[in-house]
């Protein structure tokens, strides 16, 4: 049964850092860990390191949404809620969703189609440089010759595009969250 009236200050405490915790793992994963990695390691090390960060992000993240929507939900009553705490709800709800849609289905097929990229690269001698731009007309020559690698490479950015869509979505949702309680911290 949920529980009317204002939040104890643990549950406060508990929404915000939960909250803050989701916010900081998207901005570093999102913004700043795959363009370190990506200007200093090799492009099979960062293919590598991104598939096992991935799982654990996701996880994660669904952990976060999870919690935050129940906090939220243990406060606020449907038959009570305003507009503003109706979309909050929904958005809790949405990244708890598209976290999950993203950690069991869009960053697995991303990574299977990676690692099948990597073997076809390195059968070509490819991989081992750091940096995007090098050896861009190698890639180039591969793609044109090989149609597994071209499949492969493919499948690859439609779901490398839809993993990083859920995840900037899930962002914004975070982010609207974090205003809300900003906004309200007397209340969660």
């Amino acid at each position: 049964m949920p529980m009317e009236g204002d939040p104890s200050s643990l549950a406060k405490v508990a929404q915000l850092f939960i909250l803050s915790l989701a916010w900081g793992m998207q901005i570093w994963v999102t913004f700043i860990s795959g363009f370190v990695l990506i200007r200093n390691v090799s492009r099979h090390t960062f293919g590598l390191v991104q598939s096992k960060l991935f799982p654990f992000y996701f996880s994660a993240l669904v952990v976060c949404a999870f919690l935050n929507l129940c906090i939220f939900a243990c406060y606020h009553p449907r038959e009570l809620l305003s507009t503003w705490e109706t979309l909050q709800g929904m958005l809790y709800f949405v990244c708890l969703l598209l976290a999950s849609v993203n950690g069991l289905g869009f960053s697995r097929a991303t990574t299977a189609a990676m690692f099948r990229m990597h073997a076809i690269e390195r059968e070509h001698g490819l991989g081992g440089e750091v940096g995007l731009a090098a050896r861009r007309e190698a890639y180039q020559q591969l793609r044109e010759r090989d149609p597994k690698y071209r499949d492969a490479r493919q499948i690859f950015f439609k779901h490398h595009g839809l993993s990083s869509f859920c995840n900037l979505v899930c962002l914004t949702c975070s982010a609207f969250n974090l205003l809300c309680l900003a906004l309200h911290l007397s209340s969660l």
